[in-house]
């Protein structure tokens, strides 16, 4: 059986699929790996024989912030029980980073970059669905209004029962772009929140907008404005969804959190259970709190999820096969974009479901600590299990 002490470091190394470059406290390059040799190209023979400051020249580029620079994120590394993360700008994209002090046989400390790979799968699949969306509204919308014109020319020659037929066209043309228009705008905030996720400008809302939440007064206001939400696509049933849904939660519970970025994955959570359960279920939102964070829980007896199906959720442009989802407009996307945006907030998102049953989406948020309020303004978001 091989052991650990058997495995080669370096093989070890070119086995993982981020970039990684390990310096000595002198500042030259001990190791790296085939990830970061593939994502620095020619530039990591310059690494290789300059060491540190070739690859603080390197990765600074376009950086002017001090505080942002490699030495400020090697200090904060040497210093810290946690790895640091940080961002550069190379070959027109945004990397995440990680900074963080290893220890070697010798006691020397050193330090490790980490690079990860960039992924615009996603993106590319939300442009093609979003120009495929265009495409469709655009070509339907014009057919509509070419329609409606013919009849206009032809009106003054016409009996009356072609003005009710000119009534329902344009009955059906208003209803035809309220929805593609409904669908265009969800798509473009679907973006907007990807390219937020992607660059790290979402990372940078959330640590500039976080603050006490006290979940009793936000869900209040939260259930009041479902009202003037389109919560669901036009083409489902318009109904009372807010008398569907129940609370319970405790007067003095709060949660550390971004709320505009809490309403959206509340409002992404919700429209799922309301649409993919009959209308005459219940929906329940329970909350409960630890010493160190709070739970919320949304709870449908909808149709539930298929174990095998179930690893896919939380992936992009994904939806469940069962037939009363399919008949659900949809993109597949909100979830995949709600764990990222419950991730950048220092929480977790998961679910628990069973079909023709109902589903359980669970998020836990760090409870409000005044203590910890302060401090928790300077420091970054990281992810807890």
């Amino acid at each position: 059986m091989t052991t650990t002490n058997q495995l080669d470091l370096q093989t070890v190394l070119d086995g993982l699929g981020q970039g990684v470059l390990i310096f000595g406290d002198d500042g030259r390059l001990i190791l790296d790996n085939l990830a970061s040799r593939t994502f620095l190209g020619t530039d990591i023979h310059h690494i290789r024989e300059n060491g540190w400051d070739a690859a603080a020249a390197l990765l600074n580029a376009r950086q002017s912030d001090p505080d942002k620079m490699l030495d400020s994120h090697r200090e904060k590394a040497l210093t810290s029980e946690r790895p640091i993360r940080f961002y550069i700008f190379r070959s027109g994209e945004h990397i995440p980073c990680w900074a963080s002090a290893v220890l070697g046989e010798d006691g020397e400390v050193c330090t490790m970059i980490t690079l990860d790979a960039p992924d615009w799968s996603a993106m590319s699949a939300l442009m093609t669905t979003f120009r495929a969306e265009l495409i469709d509204a655009i070509s339907s919308t014009r057919g509509h209004i070419d329609i409606i014109e013919k009849d206009i020319q032809h009106f003054s020659k016409s009996e009356r029962k072609n003005v009710d037929q000119l009534a329902r066209r344009i009955t059906g043309l208003t209803r035809l772009v309220s929805v593609h228009m409904t669908r265009v705008g969800r798509l473009m905030e679907m973006l907007e929140r990807m390219e937020q996720i992607r660059t790290g400008k979402a990372r940078q809302i959330v640590k500039e907008t976080r603050r006490r939440v006290v979940l009793e007064d936000f869900f209040e206001d939260f259930l009041e404005d479902l009202d003037e939400v389109v919560l669901v696509d036009p083409e489902t049933e318009a109904i009372d969804h807010r008398s569907r849904i129940t609370l319970n939660v405790a007067a003095d519970v709060a949660v550390d959190a971004a709320p505009t970025h809490l309403t959206r994955i509340l409002q992404d959570i919700l429209r799922n259970a309301i649409m993919y359960s009959m209308k005459a279920t219940p929906i329940k939102i329970n909350i409960s709190q630890s010493d160190y964070a709070v739970q919320i829980d949304v709870i449908d007896e909808g149709y539930g999820i298929r174990e095998r199906e179930q690893e896919r959720v939380f992936e992009a442009f994904q939806r469940a096969r069962q037939p009363q989802v399919f008949s659900e407009f949809g993109y597949g996307l909100s979830l995949y974009l709600c764990k990222h945006e419950v991730e950048v907030m220092n929480g977790r998102l998961w679910f628990t479901s069973e079909e023709n049953i109902g589903t359980t989406f669970s998020m836990t948020l760090p409870a409000w600590r005044e203590a910890e309020a302060s401090a928790s303004s300077d420091s970054e978001p990281t992810t807890t299990a």
